[in-house]
C-alpha cells in the first residue's frame, strides 16, 4: 500500500512523499518503507528491524526517523534526500535469509528513490544479503564492495559534535577531565567511549544489555558502569550521551539532568515539541542529534562514489563546524540549537532542491 498523496498518512499531515507497506507471507516479512523527501535526491537511510509493539507504533517510527533523515542529510550537505524502513520482528528470532531478500526485492522495486543501509537491528552481513536482490544498497561489507561498519564514522561525527559543544560552553573543544555519561554502548556508543578516553574525559556508561557493559569495562576498566540511564541522568555529569533509542529527553529526565551538554548518537531524541525550550530553560546546550549523528550517513553515502575512508571521514570531521554554525545562529536568531537546524536545512532543501521537488531516477 503506496501513499503518494503529499496530504499525508492515514489522516497523519506528515509531509512525506511516499510511504510504502510491504509483506511477504512466505518469510513473514512485514516491513514499511518511507521516503520523506528526494528534493536533494534519493533517499537515503537505514533499515530498523525491531519487535514493535503494534504496527502503528512502526509506522510513527519510521515517518519520524525518515524526516530526520532528510534534515540530516541536508546538514551533512549531502546531495540525497532522506528515507527509513523499518521491518517489524524481532531480529533474534524473526531475522533469515529468505526475509531478507525478500525485503531487498521491495526495495528494488522502488527504483532508486530509496537507497538503504543499516540501523538498529541490522548489520553489514544482512545488508550484503540484501544487494543479492538489490543494486540500492549501502553499508555492505568491504568483500562486496562497501564501506564497513557505519558506526565507526557515526561515533566520530558526534564526537565531533561534542567538541563543538563543549568550545561553546567552557571555551575550548577538549572533554579532558570533563565526566561524560554514555547512554547505550552498543555499535555506536562504544566507538564514542573510545574517543572520549583518548580525549581525557571521565566515562560512565549503561545499557539495557549487561553483555555490551561488560565488553566495554573488559576493554576500559577504568570506565564506570551504573544500572540504568534514570540513574544516570542523576549523576553527576558535564555531558550526558544519549546513544540508543530516540525519545531520551522527555519531561521525566529533563528536569533532573546534571549535564550542562547533550550531545548523543540517538535519532529522535526530544521526545515532543517543546522540550527544546524546556532544555534551553535549563541552561543545558543540545546538540541537535541529526547534526552531530551524521557521520555514519557521511560514511555510507560515500559507498555511493567508490568508499574511501579518509575522503568520508575527513567530510565526518566537517561536524565541528557545522555543529558550531548552528550554535550561532541560534544565538543570533534568539532560538533553540534544534530550531535553528531545523531552519538551516529546510533553507538548504528549498534553495538547492530539485525543482520537481520529486527525484525520479
Amino acid at each position: 500500500m503506496t501513499d503518494t498523496t503529499g496530504s499525508g498518512v492515514f489522516g497523519r499531515n506528515t509531509g512525506h512523499e511516499q510511504v510504502t507497506y510491504c509483506a511477504d507471507p512466505g518469510t513473514g516479512l512485514k516491513a514499511i518503507i518511507a521516503i520523506y523527501s528526494t528534493a536533494l535526491g534519493p533517499a537515503l537511510g537505514g533499515t530498523r528491524f525491531y519487535p514493535y509493539q503494534s504496527e502503528d507504533a512502526a509506522l510513527v517510527d519510521v515517518l519520524n526517523l525518515s524526516r530526520s533523515m532528510a534534515y540530516k542529510a541536508a546538514m551533512a550537505g549531502l546531495d540525497l534526500g532522506g528515507g527509513k524502513a523499518v521491518i517489524i520482528g524481532d531480529p533474534a528470532k524473526d531475522k533469515s535469509e529468505g526475509l531478507l531478500r525478500a525485503y531487498g526485492r521491495f526495495v528494488q522495486s522502488l527504483g532508486g528513490r530509496y537507497i538503504t543501509a543499516c540501523d538498529v537491528g541490522t548489520f553489514t552481513p544482512d545488508m550484503d544479503i540484501v544487494s543479492r536482490e538489490c543494486d540500492f544498497v549501502t553499508g555492505r561489507s568491504i568483500e562486496y564492495g562497501g564501506a564497513g561498519d557505519s558506526s565507526i564514522l557515526t561515533a566520530y561525527g558526534v564526537f565531533q559534535g561534542m567538541r563543538a559543544a563543549a568550545e561553546q560552553v567552557w571555551g575550548s573543544p577538549s572533554l579532558r577531565d570533563r565526566r561524560v555519561g554514555v547512554a547505550g554502548v552498543g555499535k555506536v556508543g562504544r566507538h564514542l567511549v573510545n574517543h572520549l578516553l583518548e580525549d581525557g574525559s571521565q566515562v560512565v556508561i549503561t545499557d539495557v544489555m549487561e553483555s555490551a557493559i561488560e565488553q566495554v569495562r573488559t576493554d576500559h576498566p577504568e570506565v564506570d558502569a551504573v544500572a540504568d540511564t534514570t540513574t544516570l541522568i542523576r549523576a553527576n555529569l558535564d555531558v550526558y550521551a544519549p546513544c540508543a533509542l530516540g525519545g531520551a529527553l522527555d519531561d521525566d529526565t529533563v528536569p533532573v539532568l546534571t549535564a550542562k551538554i547533550v550531545c548523543g548518537a540517538a535519532n529522535n531524541q526530544l521526545a515532543h515539541e517543546g522540550i527544546e525550550k524546556m532544555i534551553e530553560e535549563r541552561g543545558i546546550l543540545y546538540a541537535p542529534d541529526y547534526v552531530v549523528n551524521s557521520g555514519g550517513l557521511i560514511q555510507v553515502a560515500d559507498e555511493i562514489e567508490g568508499f574511501n575512508f579518509d575522503r568520508a571521514k575527513s567530510k565526518a570531521a566537517k561536524i565541528f563546524d557545522t555543529t558550531k554554525r548552528v550554535f550561532a545562529i541560534a544565538d543570533e536568531e534568539g532560538v533553540p540549537p534544534s530550531v535553528a537546524a531545523d531552519r538551516l536545512a529546510e533553507r538548504r532543501m528549498s534553495q538547492i532542491g530539485r525543482l520537481s521537488g520529486i527525484f525520479v531516477p
